[in-house]
């Protein structure tokens, strides 16, 4: 080799030094520097990807507890009722706590299934010949937010043979575990 390299004439010597200086950068920037550079550009996007997924999770993360504090809640009322609770029944006590049992027409329960081991529970009831006064006061008695009961819909109409009297219809509702039964009592 060291022959062939003194055999070479002066500008030979340097066009060869600087061709292989030339190839040695080539092979630098083939194989060091632009992997690199890939790399480091792939690294940002897949930070900008991630950092964009973190910015969609993190509410979901705030509504997962969210819900989760609602679902602990929940198991907190349903542990305080009775094994035997029914909307039903709990609404017909309450008619009779207002005074008005002998004045309702029907009471109709009704379960609507949902996603997980709970249910909704309603009951439709249609009361006849109250007066404002009594419906104030079997509304108070019936909504129980700390049990989980709402009145979800209400009707109200002037009676036509007997305007000082109302006919209503109310629906009230409530949360329990499918089947009737409260979680950690027999449930699902």
């Amino acid at each position: 080799m060291k022959t062939f390299w003194e055999k070479l004439t002066k500008s030979q010597q340097i066009f060869l030094g600087v061709g292989g200086a030339v190839v040695l950068l080539l092979l630098v920037v083939q194989f060091l520097l632009l992997p690199f550079a890939e790399a480091k550009a792939r690294t940002r996007r897949s930070i900008a990807a991630h950092e964009k997924i973190l910015h969609e999770l993190a509410p979901l993360g705030v509504e997962y507890r969210l819900l989760t504090r609602r679902v602990e809640e929940m198991q907190r009322i349903f542990s305080r009722r009775p094994a035997d609770f029914s909307l039903f029944s709990y609404c017909e006590k309450k008619t009779g706590e207002a005074g008005i049992k002998a004045n309702v027409k029907s009471i109709n329960p009704t379960r609507i299934p949902l996603n997980g081991p709970y249910e909704e529970a309603l009951v439709d009831m249609k009361i006849d010949r109250i007066t404002l006064a009594q419906l104030t006061q079997f509304l108070y008695l019936v909504e129980s937010p700390q049990d989980l009961i709402r009145v979800k819909k209400i009707g109200i109409a002037k009676m036509k043979d007997t305007p000082e009297y109302l006919q209503v219809n109310v629906q009230a509702s409530t949360y329990q575990a499918s089947g009737g039964a409260a979680p950690g009592r027999g449930g699902p």
